[in-house]
């Protein structure tokens, strides 16, 4: 039976990116030794890391001024490593789900944190407006997609102080202006590549101006001038990557993936709005193209196991709700075919005819 791969991260990835890596895995390149042997100091994976940055760079049109560095640690560290580099006196967030929370708790450490707007009152289902970003931050925080909620921020802010987002779920779905912000990252394992590797693209000029001695596996600074090799880097995480973004540009590039991922969205948005079983979590004017949340409606709560079990049987993998907010979760990020879409939505109506 074919599986659909709805997983919300690590999430489905290109195939012909695991092809490529499956092989190299055995052979890179020829050489008569796998990617997982070779020295992380040779000219060979020096070739891969020049490739995956000059993609990431081309991809994302990313200005002069800026690096991109391929960290460890996942985006959760660097829910320390913002703060550590650039707090100084005060920083604002915006709270928007569980993982800006985090990365608010982690900020606190390091000096004064302004929540200038937050969702938590509607358990996350909105985008906060009308806030304002005091103008004596040293940045503004925000996180573009909320995996959990079904949220997205769609948008480039004009920021009166260094803009910093994590894009850990929505990169490569959405062409970005780069220069809006002083740096975007992410754990590279939903539209980037596989678990093990962390992107950030920062503008040089925002760092060196904290009063505090950072360590040197925590400085961006150290990193950029030992190109993202102050330690041995995540290999093989780096090499899928370097694939994935390949496809990506092969597919047509970020405009592409954009027009694919608004489609898929719309196809199964649709399909629930227009259930008599099915409905929304997120308000509408908010709602993720990466992560759809939906829930049984209230009258057939009861049935919400027996659809699971439904929908496993047809090859459905990864729908369930995040524990915090139970229902559905389809994660519909670059590399899931529309044909997996449509399944879903063919698995929902049959559970619906015969349920309802």
């Amino acid at each position: 039976m074919k599986k659909h791969n709805f997983n919300a991260g690590p999430c489905i990835l290109p195939r012909i990116a695991l092809e490529n890596t499956a092989k190299a895995v055995l052979d890179f390149n020829g050489i008569g030794m796998s990617i997982l042997e070779i020295s992380h100091r040779s000219k060979e994976f020096q070739a891969v890391m020049d490739e995956t940055v000059a993609l990431f760079k081309e991809l994302l049109n990313i200005p002069e001024g800026y690096q991109v560095l391929f960290l460890g640690g996942g985006a959760s560290l660097q829910f320390c490593m913002v703060p550590f580099n650039l707090l100084n006196k005060k920083a604002a967030y915006l709270e928007t789900g569980v993982w800006a929370k985090k990365a608010i708790k982690e900020a606190k450490f390091f000096g004064e944190v302004v929540v200038v707007g937050t969702s938590s009152d509607k358990n996350f289902t909105y985008i906060p407006k009308g806030w304002e970003i005091p103008a004596d931050a040293d940045y503004f925080h925000i996180t573009t997609n909320n995996t959990i909620y079904g949220t997205e921020i769609r948008e480039d802010f004009n920021s009166p102080v260094p803009l910093i987002a994590d894009m850990s779920s929505d990169i490569f779905s959405r062409q970005v202006d780069v220069s809006k912000y002083a740096m975007i990252y992410g754990g590279a394992q939903k539209n980037a590549g596989p678990a093990g590797v962390t992107f950030v693209i920062v503008r040089e000029d925002v760092l060196g101006k904290v009063d505090r001695n950072i360590p040197s596996m925590l400085d961006y600074r150290i990193h950029i001038k030992e190109g993202s090799m102050f330690n041995t880097p995540p290999c093989i995480s780096i090499f899928v990557m370097k694939e994935t973004l390949k496809w990506v540009k092969e597919m047509g590039g970020v405009k592409k993936m954009e027009e694919m991922d608004r489609a898929k969205a719309k196809l199964l948005y649709d399909a629930i709005d227009n259930s008599k079983m099915f409905t929304g979590t997120a308000n509408k004017d908010a709602r993720s193209i990466m992560n759809i949340c939906f829930v049984m409606k209230d009258q057939y709560k009861d049935k919400e196991d027996a659809f699971m079990e439904f929908a496993k049987l047809h090859g459905m993998v990864g729908i369930k709700g995040h524990r915090s907010v139970g229902g559905f979760r389809a994660s519909t990020y670059n590399a899931l075919p529309v044909e997996s879409v449509q399944a879903l939505i063919d698995c929902m109506k049959d559970f619906e005819l015969g349920n309802a």
